[in-house]
Order: structure tokens, then C-alpha cells, then sequence
């Protein structure tokens, strides 16, 4: 595994004194090009965001038995369209999650795991999890007659969120480890997303559906678990000074 080593840094003005004063006196002679301030921006901001639309919507159930479905939930006093929103969000967060996890494994072979890091096993079956939690979520829509392949507001939502944790696993540049500390972010929002679904699943009287999200987040629980572990164990080695890199792809198979 590539090592966080001391080394040619240049992006701190302290490396180049006389450069840096020169930039400071260069940018106080120099007036801003138009008159501003933060509250003008946000003033700006404000005014954007009241005049946007909302992020998409939730499509209409595409079947008969959809629209029964949401029909009952609106006699209950419920609106139908919250909890198909969550559910398209979840289904989301579960298809960045997987190709997290296989860009996760792609770097593991590449740089290899470190003491008291995970194995390629258990990545493939941590990534095995999440693509059968996104089958689980599709059954679930399908079977209340939404569709699981629209984009909901929430699963925009979460797209645009998780884009920058799927933007460290693929850059080639950042290492196995520094990837894992990414993950931990989404393992985060995992656990506590499906237990938020969850309590709204049976809230909505979906009683067996819950169940199975229970053992969903029981899965997602274990991710976190080891998550955490693994990078406790990378942060000892790197405190310690001791190489990352112990083992090879192959002996950690």
C-alpha cells in the first residue's frame, strides 16, 4: 500500500516566503473586479432557491394494482408518495454502494491490504450485500406497484451526495486505505438510513417489509463494524511508523 510519507509539497505558502508576500501585497492592491459582499451572494442564493422547482417528483403507480395500493394508503392519511421516495432513495445508495466496494476491490489488488485489514473475501461479500439489498428494495417497490427504475427526489438526492465517496474509490491516485475512510462515510449513512426506513415501512402497515429491512440493516451494522476496525487498525500502523503493506494481494486472499 502506497504509505502517507513527508515530501515535495509546494501547495502551502510557507514553503516560498517571498512569493507569498508578494501575493498578499498583490492581492490587497488590487480592488475586486466588481462591488459584493457574502450577504449579496447569499442574497443571490436565497433568490435561486426560491424560485427553483422541486428536484423531480414521484411518478404516478404505472399498474392497477399500484394505484389501488396508493389509494388505500390516502384513506389511512398517508401519502403514498413519501414512502416510495425513500425507498427509490435507499435503492440508489445501495447501487453506488456496490460500485463503491467494487472499485474498493480493484484497488485492493493493486496495493495489497495491511495487518488487521480486510481480505478481498470479505470485500466481495460486503459488496454482495449491498447489490442483494438493492434487489430487496427493487421486490419491495415492484411489489407495492412503483417503479424501480424512475428516479425519485430522494435517490437524486443521494446520487449527487454520493458522488464524492464514489469519486475517492475510483481515483486511482488515492490509495486502498485512504478509499477505506471513504467508505466509512457511506457505511455511516447506510445504518442509519434503512433504520429511518424501516420505522417508516411500519408505519405505513408494511409489517413483513420491515422485517426483511431489519436484516438488511443488521448486515449494514457488520459493514460499520468492520469498517471501523479495519481503519483503527491502518491509523495504529500509520501512527506507529510501521508499513501499511504487510501483506500482499495474494497472501491476503
Amino acid at each position: 500500500m502506497r504509505e502517507i510519507t513527508m515530501g515535495t509539497n509546494t501547495t502551502g505558502m510557507a514553503t516560498s516566503p517571498l512569493d507569498s508576500k508578494e501575493l498578499i501585497e498583490a492581492a490587497l492592491a488590487v480592488p475586486p473586479s466588481s462591488p459584493g459582499s457574502e450577504a449579496d451572494a447569499a442574497a443571490v442564493r436565497t433568490t435561486y432557491a426560491r424560485e427553483s422547482g422541486a428536484v423531480g417528483s414521484v411518478p404516478p403507480p404505472a399498474s392497477l394494482k399500484g394505484m389501488v395500493k396508493a389509494a388505500g394508503q390516502l384513506i389511512q392519511g398517508r401519502a403514498p408518495a413519501v414512502l416510495i421516495d425513500k425507498l427509490g432513495e435507499r435503492l440508489a445508495f445501495e447501487r453506488s454502494g456496490t460500485r463503491a466496494y467494487e472499485a474498493l476491490i480493484a484497488k485492493y489488488d493493486a496495493d495489497g491490504s495491511f495487518e488487521g485489514g480486510p481480505t478481498r473475501a470479505d470485500l466481495e461479500a460486503i459488496r454482495d450485500d449491498e447489490l442483494r439489498h438493492a434487489a430487496l428494495v427493487c421486490d419491495a417497490m415492484v411489489r407495492l406497484g412503483a417503479d424501480p427504475t424512475a428516479m425519485t427526489p430522494g435517490a437524486d438526492l443521494v446520487g449527487l451526495a454520493s458522488s464524492g465517496i464514489l469519486s475517492v474509490a475510483v481515483e486511482p491516485r488515492i490509495s486502498f486505505g485512504q478509499s477505506l475512510e471513504a467508505l466509512l462515510i457511506a457505511e455511516l449513512t447506510d445504518n442509519d438510513s434503512w433504520r429511518m426506513l424501516i420505522d417508516l415501512t411500519t408505519a405505513y402497515g408494511h409489517t413483513e417489509m420491515a422485517a426483511e429491512f431489519r436484516v438488511a440493516e443488521q448486515h449494514e451494522a457488520r459493514h460499520l463494524e468492520l469498517c471501523r476496525r479495519w481503519l483503527s487498525s491502518l491509523l495504529a500502523l500509520r501512527a506507529r511508523g510501521e508499513p501499511t503493506a504487510p501483506t500482499s494481494p495474494q497472501q491476503a486472499a
